[in-house]
């Protein structure tokens, strides 16, 4: 299969020759990029870092931690509701059942956890796309979840299949997002019980990166899976992990059964599950940020060892989702500081686990794609990267809480992310890096703007912005003046009406309708 996208130099860059050439080839080149929808930007598959994670506690704090967690998972315990299976499970692994709850003793669940992969891929339909998982590489999926949708022409709005499906074609043009995500926005315009097959479909036929599957209900993961197999084959996908499902815990302390039987349709047939709980400090979890990160760390351990007792080696990334509050009103807050550290914190302990991880994203309580947005943002994504996060979920589009899924923000985080694969490539120090011919070729007093070694170098040197406006004031204010967010309301658009799908086999494309359309008759609408 082959990749849809137009390739140019991964990070092109055309200021000096734009400078040399005078403003109008400036102009005619944004024309040109603005009439490409700048989506043609080669990428790659993931970003292998070479920046080291961050390691912000030493060992007497991380054992503290766990310590913690073990109390908790060993004096207070689990709760598993509506889901006996897994609570059976646990007791012949050695916990302690007394009616719905569970109590591990420390070690049990480490010892559990041995068989998970430290790495693994996901496989994509297209092979140049498919994803590695741990180690050292990041991956970036857009934000998940939302009700709304938002842009600047519409306003704020319930999010539709049409909407749904637009995310999904923006996402497999940026090149700087790596996954095709899950439940990017909520199509409220499909019965609730059907939905999942038409984002599954979605992804699979306006897409060809990997993507997420179904979580709302165990027989929902199972027809994600059932249409992986359609797509992939029934055989690769008892070798390969090719769909995920991302799971949340119930704060605190509670597994329900649809998620947990979620966790047991994906291990069972050898795919994925990303296991997050969702800690708002103060609601779901205590206000301090050691008592929400050992929170933490006991309900992810039980999701993730729950998948290992269904199938040993399973697939699994260790989640998290640390947030803070208003307490003074009781209203979320996203982007904060706090738990931007307790990330770093997370990262350590997935990592003394031996699991991948994934950890915070684009995360604001903004209302609009402005400066309150992208600060909260870019501190969230900064942690995210530092903390060695291996899937981060929500890397663009998040905004109002993630209660809406935002067009603007959606072109303003993708943006940040092409400027975090310069910034994750670290500094090279070769010997065209260090320039010493640059420096003998123009001597004392003089400028490197046209020496050989800029003019070699000049394409890939600098990460080149595809939304900020660089120009002099007077040409900014002569072009308009249009703010950050106006340039990603023209850009999201240039792109959709750019956009053309990767091929699909058309045989495969009818086995998925087919499975869809007896899946739908089978069942009357339910709308909740």
């Amino acid at each position: 299969m082959t990749d849809a996208r137009l390739e140019t130099s991964p990070h092109e860059t055309h200021g000096t020759r734009d400078r040399r050439q005078g403003g109008g080839a400036r102009e005619r080149r944004r024309a040109q990029r603005q009439a490409a929808a700048g989506g043609a930007t080669s990428a790659p598959a993931y970003i292998t870092r070479a920046l080291p994670p961050y390691d912000i506690l030493g060992e007497e704090g991380l054992a503290r931690i766990e310590q913690a967690a073990d109390r908790i998972l060993a004096e207070v315990g689990i709760e598993f509701r509506g889901d006996p299976v897994a609570l059976e499970l646990f007791r012949r692994a050695g916990a302690k059942v007394q009616d719905l709850r569970c109590r591990f003793e420390p070690g049990m669940l480490r010892e559990i956890l041995k068989s998970a992969p430290a790495e693994f891929t996901q496989l994509a339909r297209n092979p140049a796309r498919s994803v590695q998982i741990g180690g050292t590489s990041t991956v970036f999926a857009p934000a998940y979840g939302s009700p709304f949708v938002m842009d600047l022409d519409k306003g704020r709005r319930y999010g539709t299949l049409e909407d749904f499906e637009n995310f999904v074609k923006l996402a497999f043009m940026a090149p700087w997002l790596h996954h095709s995500g899950g439940t990017v926005c909520e199509p409220t315009d499909v019965p609730v019980n059907k939905r999942h097959l038409d984002m599954v479909h979605a992804h699979i036929r306006y897409s060809d990166k990997p993507f997420l599957g179904s979580v709302t209900a165990p027989e929902r993961a199972e027809d994600s899976i059932a249409m992986a197999r359609i797509l992939f084959g029934p055989e690769v996908v008892e070798r390969h992990c090719v769909i995920m499902g991302n799971v949340n815990v119930n704060s605190p302390l509670v597994w329900d059964g649809m998620m947990t039987g979620a966790i047991r349709a994906y291990a069972a047939a050898n795919q994925g599950s990303v296991i997050v709980p969702f800690i708002l400090g103060g609601a779901m979890g205590p206000v301090t940020t050691a008592g929400a990160i050992a929170q933490s760390l006991a309900e992810t351990m039980v999701g993730c060892a729950l998948a290992q007792l269904v199938r040993p080696g399973a697939p699994v990334i260790f989640g998290n989702f640390l947030s803070s509050m208003a307490l003074r009103s009781g209203s979320p807050t996203f982007g904060t500081p706090e738990p931007a550290a307790g990330s770093l914190v997370v990262g350590q302990l997935a990592r003394r686990l031996g699991l991948p991880l994934r950890c915070a994203g684009s995360f604001t309580t903004s209302k609009l794609p402005d400066a309150q947005a992208m600060q909260e943002s870019v501190t969230s994504m900064l942690s995210a990267v530092h903390c060695g996060a291996n899937f981060l979920l929500h890397s663009a589009g998040f905004l109002d809480g993630l209660l809406s899924m935002s067009y603007e923000k959606f072109m303003l985080d993708v943006d940040v992310c092409g400027a975090l694969h310069s910034y994750l490539a670290g500094v090279a120090v070769d010997d065209n890096a260090l320039a010493l011919d640059a420096f003998a070729e123009v001597g004392p007093g003089n400028h490197f703007f046209g020496c050989a070694h800029t003019m070699a170098n000049y394409e890939t040197c600098f990460w080149d912005s595809q939304l900020a406006d660089n120009d002099p004031f007077e040409t900014w204010a002569e072009n308009g003046g249009l703010d950050a967010a106006a340039r990603a309301n023209a850009r999201w658009k240039a792109m959709l009406a750019a956009y053309e799908p990767p091929p699909l086999d058309p045989g495969i494309d009818e086995g998925l309708r087919d499975f869809i359309a007896r899946k739908k008759a089978s069942m009357e609408d339910a709308w909740y």
